[in-house]
């Protein structure tokens, strides 16, 4: 079965939201990953300040993540109010091909399924309805 998260998209001060976010829900964080953590060797990645957030994830409970990045400046900049993606977390690689293929019909792919670097069978687009959506099978929790 699929979990949805919130995935909210910042201009440079992801760590400082999420902060703060943190000293609200309490707990700790799963993930936090730099820019400057990304290997070298892995192609097409934005080349912004390393100290910015790529990836970081709060568990809120134990069906809500709440997740975030700063944006790279090579894309441009976070619209507020439109900052943010549904994050989909699959059981089975099967399932995150169905769910990416069914929601995007129509649509415009950003990301195609494929496995990432940071161990992740990963996709995102954005659908015919205009939001955008993340859609990803851990693969370690096979």
């Amino acid at each position: 079965m699929a979990q949805l998260s919130p995935y909210l998209t910042f201009n440079g001060n992801c760590q400082e939201a999420f902060d703060f976010y943190k000293s609200v829900f309490g707990g700790e964080y799963a993930t936090v990953m730099t820019y400057g953590q990304v290997p070298q060797d892995v192609p097409d990645t934005p080349q912004t300040s390393p100290d910015k957030l790529i990836h970081i994830s709060l568990p809120i409970s134990a069906e809500t993540i709440l997740m975030g990045c700063d944006m790279p400046e090579v894309f441009g900049s976070a619209v507020f109010g439109n900052n943010f993606s549904i994050s989909i977390a699959t059981a089975s690689a099967d399932e995150a091909d169905r769910l990416f293929t069914g929601l995007s019909k129509d649509g415009k792919i950003n990301m195609p399924m494929a496995n990432s670097f940071w161990g992740a069978y990963f996709g995102m687009f954005t659908d015919k309805y205009g939001i955008s959506w993340m859609v990803s099978f851990d693969k370690s929790r096979q």
